[in-house]
């Protein structure tokens, strides 16, 4: 149990002992805390940022992707079947690698302007799921107060993992769904209907070494810079 759980728990058995206003409290993340406890997930995924990770995923058909990711400098990249996307300093870039390859860049992402979702438009066909799409699903449900939530552990390439089925998430790209998270707050699976799409994510391999080769772009690809001056 993560350190944030086991004080929040620990917080209201004190509340619930001092005013004998609580009948029970579910230690599995039920009743009271479980909106708290999807809370917990969605802080553990935004703390991720500042990790420096690499991790495969297989998508439903067999087809793999990867997330890849470094603290100093700040970037990512999203290898996926046909294409990549590439979040620096320098530029957003998306690449498509059908013959002939083209990677388009666009202007750098911030934290008050992050990538399009169109930039991902490749990826989404492919049925992957970026990290920020989840922890935007997670958003969503701690804010309904409606939501079931089902919780269980699990370990997921060698990395222990909460996971939580969610039902009926309202105002969100998927009301159903089942997401694990491994304890650094990355994402370790994904079930569910997104935008009408299924979408089947399991991560295979984990790892803190990066190859540079991540962030490079596809050689002889024809560069498209749509940057502003």
């Amino acid at each position: 149990m993560p350190v944030f759980r086991r004080r929040l728990a620990t917080a209201v058995l004190l509340l619930c002992a001092a005013t004998a206003g609580c009948s029970e409290l579910d230690e599995s993340g039920q009743g009271l805390t479980r909106n708290d406890l999807v809370a917990d997930l969605a802080a553990q995924m935004t703390s991720a940022a500042d990790l420096t990770y690499e991790a495969n995923y297989q998508l439903a058909g067999g087809e793999q992707a990867t997330v890849a990711q470094t603290r100093k400098p700040a970037r990512t990249a999203y290898v996926y079947p046909g294409g990549k996307v590439t979040v620096t300093a320098e530029a957003t870039t998306e690449c498509r690698t059908a013959k002939p390859t083209t990677c388009t860049m666009t202007a750098p992402a911030s934290a008050a302007s992050p990538p399009p979702a169109a930039v991902f438009a490749g990826a989404d066909e492919t049925g992957m799921v970026t990290p920020a799409t989840v922890l935007t699903l997670l958003n969503a449900a701690v804010l309904d107060n409606d939501v079931e939530v089902d919780q269980h552990d699990t370990t997921i390439a060698g990395r222990h993992a909460t996971c939580v089925q969610l039902t009926g998430v309202d105002d969100a790209a998927a009301r159903d769904f089942t997401t694990c998270i491994t304890n650094e707050g990355v994402l370790g699976s994904f079930n569910g209907i997104l935008d009408q799409t299924r979408v089947d994510v399991a991560m295979t391999h984990y790892t803190e070494q990066v190859e540079e080769a991540m962030f490079e772009l596809p050689k002889a690809a024809k560069l498209i810079d749509r940057r502003a001056n």
